[in-house]
């Protein structure tokens, strides 16, 4: 308790629980489509291959605006452009309520919702932006856990929509949605460490051979993540034939798992070092994935899938512990860049899956394509650090003194 009161101290703990609270409700409404998607695809139809788009869209629409969203804020402030992004949000929500009857609907109003997944860089520069680099790693892990807005959406959205009806959960949703904008109007402050520095300055991270490093990597660790996160609801209620609510219970108790390890991936790689926590977990993530592409039942696969989204979290937790460390004046920037490549990559496993089932009849080679991508990435990781420890990082990928 006194290590964590001194933490606080050092940063600004109200800005730190607004960029919390804005990135966990922009999570969950990042993922609602993939909640919604057996209500959805029921009532109209929707084959695998559709079902699988449905899901990818609000992600692709997320990681394309995550760059343009995070440089923006690098111009008109982090706490304002999270605002403006909450609005567009809630628009989408009310949208989605009110208007959505066909198919082609459901795909704009995912464009929409897809602004969500676009709060990443913001929330986590906001979040770290008080704390010195000793703690960057611990602030960027709290504020990322926002991704935990995705048990929220499982938990409780398919229940209501049981109850209410599919669209009245977007509505449901955005009444809710009024609670973090109110917060960061009230308690967030814009952090000093912001640089004035030129837009090719600002650019330069997207060039840089380390960002591309490092955007493969968010491309498993995260666009795992956000991928399995929407698509496991779909997979339990196809491949299992569980209710509509115990898929979304299942997906839930994974992403949990997943969303808390992600502080933990932080704090360990604080003390450890980013390079050696990532080096495991991508040893779990491939073998998980791997396993997954076999016949096993439900609950050994829930189990495994715990397991996996353990290492996903704990893997973005350890890859933001590196980012600050590396681009300490342009963090926003390069978190927005490789959150964005690496959301991108998320649409990877709906589609995957989608195209494995109604080619093969199967899902297993949708899992297998991801564990052979995981593998191809761990690679670049080990070469890359080579690099990285001769230049800006110790051994292990913990922060020079």
């Amino acid at each position: 308790m006194v290590g964590f009161k001194t933490f606080l101290k050092a940063g600004h703990g109200p800005t730190l629980f607004s960029a919390f609270l804005y990135f966990d409700f922009c999570f969950a409404i990042w993922v609602l489509n993939g909640a919604m998607a057996p209500f959805i695809s029921e009532e109209f139809h929707l084959s695998p291959s559709q079902k699988g788009f449905m899901i990818s869209v609000p992600i692709f629409a997320g990681a394309l605006l995550r760059f343009p969203l995070g440089l923006l804020g690098q111009y008109i402030g982090r706490k304002t452009a999270g605002i403006l992004s909450m609005l567009f949000v809630f628009v989408g929500l009310l949208y989605g309520y009110f208007w959505v009857d066909t198919f082609s609907e459901v795909i704009n109003m995912g464009v929409l919702l897809g602004i969500g997944g676009a709060s990443f860089g913001i929330a986590l520069s906001l979040g770290s932006g008080w704390f010195p680099p000793k703690y960057k790693g611990l602030a960027m892990g709290i504020a990322g856990a926002g991704n935990s807005g995705t048990v929220l959406t499982m938990l409780f959205a398919p229940p209501l929509a049981i109850h209410y009806g599919w669209q009245a959960v977007y509505g449901i949703a955005a009444l809710f949605m009024l609670i973090p904008i109110v917060v960061m109007l009230l308690f967030a402050k814009e952090p000093p460490d912001r640089d004035k520095q030129t837009l090719k300055e600002h650019l330069s991270c997207f060039i840089e051979k380390d960002g591309w490093s490092f955007n493969f990597i968010y491309i498993i660790t995260f666009g795992g993540f956000i991928g399995l996160a929407n698509f496991l609801p779909t997979y339990f209620y196809d491949q299992f034939h569980v209710s509509k609510v115990e898929a979304g219970q299942l997906t839930m108790l994974a992403a949990l798992m997943g969303s808390a390890l992600r502080i933990v991936g932080g704090w360990v790689s604080d003390r450890w070092g980013g390079i050696n926590t990532l080096s495991i977990v991508f040893v779990v993530i491939i073998i998980t994935m791997l396993i997954a592409g076999l016949p096993i039942n439900a609950t050994s696969t829930t189990i495994l899938f715990i397991v996996c989204f353990a290492a996903l979290g704990a893997g973005n937790g350890a890859l933001f512990q590196l980012v600050p460390l590396r681009w300490p004046f342009a963090t926003v920037v390069a978190s927005s860049m490789i959150g964005e490549i690496g959301a991108l990559g998320g649409s990877f496993i709906p589609n995957a899956m989608g195209i494995s089932k109604q080619s093969t009849g199967s899902y297993s080679w949708g899992f297998v394509s991801f564990a052979l991508l995981a593998i191809i990435a761990f690679i670049v990781l080990r070469f890359a650090q080579r690099n990285w420890t001769k230049k800006w990082v110790e051994k292990g990928g913990k922060a020079k003194a």
